[in-house]
């Protein structure tokens, strides 16, 4: 509570015993730790009444509902559970009605640019194959074809 160190105790003990004197200065002190525990008994009455009165009116009661109410554990739980019991439900096929096609919910543009993609890919694959066994066979590099791809898309 206070940062009183020795040094600072002994300096107030030798004003005290200047200013009070020897004679008096055991009466002094036993004044000051009677009005010391007095003090103490008075705040230790007051806050079991505050208790009591607290617990009396219910307040520990909705404090206690309030924290179980705002557990961020038991929040977070809970919306994993729910997002468990989502995803196990849930199968490919009957997502949003439709066929378990890639394709499916694809407008005719995109699902046409996707083929094409598809397709550029795969020829990309091929390439990059016959490359690596060329190397691994030691052939010389084929010069790859140039891509010819539709670049009005």
């Amino acid at each position: 509570m206070f940062d009183i160190g020795w040094s600072e105790m002994m300096v107030a003990g030798v004003v005290a015993l200047i200013v009070v004197g020897p004679k008096d200065l055991p009466r002094m002190f036993r004044a000051l730790g009677e009005f010391t525990g007095k003090a103490r008994r008075m705040a230790r009455e007051f806050q079991s009444a505050m208790n009591d009165a607290a617990k009396d009116s219910g307040v520990g009661d909705i404090a206690g509902d309030l924290r179980k109410m705002s557990d961020p554990k038991k929040y977070g739980l809970d919306a994993l559970k729910d997002a468990e019991k989502e995803l196990t439900a849930w199968t490919p096929d009957e997502a949003d009605g439709k066929a378990a096609k890639p394709d499916a919910g694809l407008s005719p543009d995109r699902a046409a640019n996707k083929a094409k993609i598809d397709k550029a890919m795969a020829e990309a694959a091929e390439r990059r194959q016959a490359a690596e066994a060329a190397e691994l066979s030691g052939e010389p590099e084929i010069e790859p074809a140039s891509n010819e791809t539709d670049k009005s898309a």
